[in-house]
């Protein structure tokens, strides 16, 4: 699926402009995942822009989260490797199944990450991007209270993927920064 129609489907099913501008944040950080860990940086990036794409469906539900997904992307010709993958970002959704492949790691952690770094912006005073520091966002990390729904369990899934948490948010801020317009940051 080429990328514009992709965005076309997640404006179909989110209207929100804040989940539209997560999903383009997950979509920019899985691409340099991919290129950084040899994915594919297309199939990767469709991943990241389409993995909440039932999320105003099932309104918060994250024992339904992902299933409306699943069928939409299947209806829609995607990918069963991207659809694995969506289905995975939300683990306990399907009982009985872990996350077991890079791909399936890289966007539970790569979208889960764009939260934290997107707070963090948000504390600054300009509430840019350019004005994050990674080592900023790995101090956030160690507060709880700070984004507390976050989990950084979920993030710490980068190393599973090869990469320092310190490594893992420098590449995912660089990433964010350069779309730092359209996500309002």
């Amino acid at each position: 699926m080429e990328r514009e129609k992709a965005l076309e489907l997640l404006r179909t099913y989110v209207k929100n402009d804040n989940l539209v501008k997560h999903c383009l944040a997950s979509e920019a950080v899985m691409r340099a995942l991919a290129a950084r860990l040899g994915g594919d940086p297309g199939l990767w990036g469709l991943a990241g822009l389409l993995h909440d794409i039932d999320a105003e469906l099932t309104a918060g539900d994250l024992a339904r989260h992902t299933h409306e997904a699943a069928r939409i992307l299947r209806e829609n010709g995607l990918p069963e490797s991207l659809v694995e993958a969506v289905e995975m970002h939300n683990e306990a959704a399907h009982a009985g199944r872990k996350r077991a492949e890079i791909f399936h790691r890289a966007l539970a952690a790569g979208e889960t990450v764009t939260g934290l770094i997107t707070a963090t912006a948000l504390v600054y005073p300009d509430r840019k991007l350019s004005s994050v520091k990674p080592s900023s966002v790995v101090k956030r990390m160690k507060d709880k209270r700070f984004a507390a729904s976050v989990d950084r369990g979920i993030i710490l899934e980068c190393e599973g993927l090869g990469l320092k948490l310190d490594e893992f948010v420098e590449l995912s801020l660089q990433a964010m920064r350069s779309i730092a317009a359209d996500l309002g940051l």
